[in-house]
């Protein structure tokens, strides 16, 4: 195996497209995250056990924000400028991102298989206090898995190119198999199968509620909206970026001369890393759909800053007009004199 890692393929600059679409889809859900966790802490006064879970998903969703700047510059240049601190920084608040937004997806559709199927037994994960402690645990669980995942993989030096979380790095390449196959089959493969079994019993549920009542049809509605967008984040967003570095790793460890093969993968992962990101646009679906309060509250929310708008915007028109007044009035006051 280290025979045939001698030869080093030389990373490549990514296409501009791909960072234009990378800080669009991360600005734009920094902005329906960032207004979420407002309408979270501050428009919502009733707080249920699934409200934490959204809530957690929401924090979990703008921890890649502070790393999208570094990563943008990365794909520009194609080499890790900012020293090995900042790239074990970057890797730590990725790896919580995605591996966070997983687990979270995953106990809301628990969370919402247990209220909407058996509603009327008891359950831990209908209560605050314990599902409190269970975020509090997971956070625990997933930021000790990005720091002992960022330690592992420092910067590395590979033929004049500084590297950071790249298949081109030789070095870690034993490292990187390893752990890929972990996330994937314990931060992934997992988690999808037991939210499409969660939101498969739900589905079966939720065909048989009685539509005939107002109620009945407002749940079948947002259940089967709330099973459509997860089961899309899943789909869309999460298994392209598992799958194609899964690819990636294997193709490093057994073919590291292809190097034409090696680059198309890289470039087809970094294209999955941008569809994952979109996951922060949609998880908002998720509130909006599977919570009431914070349905109301985000309409409260729009409201109160459309009436605000419409009162800046005719307090400044009539400041207008009446400074349009004085004016007439003054000329017309030049003329009498």
């Amino acid at each position: 195996m280290n025979s045939h890692n001698e030869t080093v393929c030389p990373p490549v600059k990514q296409d501009l497209s791909l960072t234009v679409v990378l800080c669009l889809v991360y600005m734009l859900g920094l902005i329906l995250n960032g207004f979420s966790l407002w309408v979270f802490i501050f428009r919502m006064s009733k707080w249920h056990a699934g409200t934490l879970l959204q809530f957690n998903l929401a924090i979990s969703d703008l921890l890649a924000s502070p790393a999208t700047p570094l990563m943008v510059a990365y794909f520009v240049k194609g080499n890790w400028d900012f020293g090995s601190f900042l790239c074990q920084f970057k890797i730590a608040l990725i790896s919580a991102h995605f591996y966070g937004s997983i687990m979270f997806l995953t106990l809301i559709s628990i969370h919402r298989y247990v209220v909407v199927v058996h509603f009327k037994r008891s359950s831990p994960l209908k209560r605050k206090t314990f599902v409190k402690k269970l975020c509090f645990g997971l956070w625990c669980f997933l930021l000790i898995g990005a720091i002992v995942y960022a330690v592992q993989l420092p910067v590395t030096e590979e033929d004049g190119h500084k590297q950071c979380l790249s298949i081109h790095q030789s070095k870690h390449i034993s490292k990187y198999f390893i752990i890929n196959f972990v996330l994937f089959v314990l931060g992934f493969l997992m988690p999808f199968i037991t939210a499409v079994v969660c939101y498969s019993c739900l589905a079966r549920s939720v065909t048989k509620v009685n539509v005939n009542s107002l109620h009945g049809q407002s749940v079948k509605a947002k259940s089967l909206k709330m099973i459509g967008i997860c089961l899309l984040i899943f789909g869309i967003c999460f298994f392209p970026l598992n799958v194609t570095r899964t690819v990636a790793v294997v193709l490093k460890m057994y073919y590291p001369n292809n190097c034409q093969l090696l680059i198309k993968t890289e470039t087809a992962y970094y294209s999955s890393y941008v569809l994952a990101g979109i996951n922060c646009c949609l998880d908002p679906l998720i509130y909006f759909f599977g919570s009431h309060n914070f349905n109301k509250a985000f309409r409260g929310s729009v409201r109160i800053v459309r009436q605000t708008q419409e009162r800046d915007n005719r307090t400044e028109s009539e400041t207008s007009c009446s400074a349009n007044r004085n004016a007439v009035y003054s000329i017309s006051s030049g003329v009498v004199l």
